[in-house]
């Protein structure tokens, strides 16, 4: 099975809030490549889930993919 990394293929959005969506999407496409297999995912959940610093390491992976999306938008300043 192959997992679709970029939905429909661009990092282009319209707006930074759907450009924040689509950070958090890929961020979860990411663990799911990385942990294919979703029983072990479905167990994690507990362990991270009651960490804190889990959670903060996951807002940062939400944040980088979020600056590259945005430069990929050019910050969404219209020209």
């Amino acid at each position: 099975m192959s997992t679709t990394l970029i939905p429909n293929n661009t990092l282009i959005t319209d707006t930074p809030e759907e450009g924040r969506a689509l950070a958090i999407k890929i961020a979860r496409l990411v663990i799911k490549t990385t942990q294919p297999d979703e029983a072990v995912r479905i167990q994690l959940r507990d362990v991270y889930a009651n960490d804190a610093m889990m959670l903060i390491q996951i807002g940062h992976v939400v944040a980088l993919e979020f600056a590259t999306i945005a430069a990929a938008n050019n910050y969404w300043r219209k020209a």
